[in-house]
């Protein structure tokens, strides 16, 4: 689940979706994951959240190497711009969250994600996760339908319309 309180993410929709973003993702299938927040592109865990963990993962079978990591998988050169607009101090769950829900705000997303309007949502940060359908990364993509599911499993209410 998210570190982040509901009233402190803007509601239990931004919590569910966050944790829709980790299943999407997959960094919280290992139990010993600590919820995907210790999670390296590729699978291996780090230790410690001073700071991003920094490691060039070479992924041969997608054809690319990446420093994604954390719940959300973000890349360590973002890290370092979010870290600083954001006043952050460390790489932390907490942190992650953060760095998550400035990137659906970013995309212009977060009114979606509030009001449970998730495909609008999903669609909005499909260039950010490529786990979201919509993006053109080339990697596996999640259906609407499964990641519609998850966000309902983490306690989010969708919108109808």
């Amino acid at each position: 689940m998210a570190r982040i309180t509901p009233e402190a993410a803007g509601g239990q929709n931004v919590c569910a979706f966050l944790d829709m973003l980790s299943v999407s993702e997959g960094t919280s299938i290992d139990p010993d994951s600590d919820d995907g927040y210790n999670v390296i592109v590729g699978g291996a865990l780090f230790i410690g959240y001073a700071d991003h963990p920094r490691r060039l993962v070479q992924l041969p079978r997608l054809g690319i190497a990446s420093t994604a990591a954390g719940r959300y998988q973000l890349l360590a050169r973002y890290f370092d711009a979010y870290k600083k607009q954001l006043g952050l101090r460390d790489f932390s769950p907490l942190s992650q969250d953060l760095i998550a829900i400035q990137q659906i705000r970013e995309r212009r997303a977060l009114d979606d994600v509030a009001a449970g309007r998730i495909e609008s949502a999903v669609a909005k940060c499909s260039n950010i996760w490529a786990s979201l359908p919509g993006n053109t990364y080339g990697q596996y993509r999640h259906s609407i339908d499964t990641l519609r599911a998850a966000f309902l499993i983490h306690g989010g209410e969708a919108c109808s319309v």
